[in-house]
């Protein structure tokens, strides 16, 4: 069973997939990691917050190209910089060609996956037995990526949050290379007023419901 589960920053989708791997018994995947990974390492290469560089597609596509999967620090991914440059890499095409093999073996594995990103249910998996949108308001994920980063020792202005989440969504909804919107098929969950507990039963009535549906059709 593939479970796909695609949503904007800070939504809870993180959370929920990894309670659905365990519920489910199943291997699960952050495909926004290898994105921040891209990011994080053309940060370090060009010293260069805006990415700016001549060859910067050809960086960024070497980097995607020998990308060490095993070796992705959650922790160090999660900066606010580290972000930002991963919504810029993936606008690139041939980066987002480069993980589409690795996100797809990975999905395609025997008995399933789970795999929460952007795109999941839209291009990655759209065959996935399962897929579920999940979303919050952008004022409520803010208040969560702060506690989040305050809770790393990371010492973050909550407004400054919420404007970059406020870019970075509309970064991937304009992306030309993405396809951030639900897949056909896919099931609404808001996690504004839920908490983990709770989204993440939601979750599981909804993958349960999904999969359902498709053994009776």
């Amino acid at each position: 069973m593939i479970i796909a589960i695609d949503g904007p920053a800070a939504s809870g989708k993180g959370t929920i997939a990894k309670g659905l791997a365990q519920h489910f018994g199943l291997p699960y995947m952050d495909t926004g990691l290898l994105y921040r990974a891209v990011g994080h390492a053309l940060l370090e290469q060009l010293n260069a917050p805006d990415l700016s560089a001549p060859d910067l597609v050809d960086r960024a596509e070497e980097l995607a190209r020998n990308l060490d999967v095993t070796r992705l620090d959650p922790i160090v991914l999660g900066a606010a910089d580290v972000a930002m440059a991963a919504a810029k890499v993936a606008r690139i095409p041939r980066v987002r060609a480069a993980l589409f093999e690795v996100q797809t073996d990975f999905a395609t594995q025997d008995g399933g996956a789970v795999l929460d990103g952007r795109d999941i249910g839209s291009r990655i998996c759209p065959q996935a037995e399962a897929k579920l949108f999940i979303t919050a308001s952008a004022q409520v994920r803010a208040a969560r990526r702060t506690r989040q980063l305050q809770a790393q020792g990371i010492e973050v202005n909550e407004a400054h949050v919420l404007d970059q989440i406020r870019l970075r969504d509309e970064s991937d909804k304009e992306n030309p290379a993405g396809a951030f919107y639900p897949g056909e098929g896919a099931l609404l969950l808001d996690t504004s007023e839920l908490d983990i507990e709770a989204a993440l039963e939601a979750a599981i009535a909804l993958v349960n419901k999904a999969t359902d549906q498709g053994m009776d059709g």
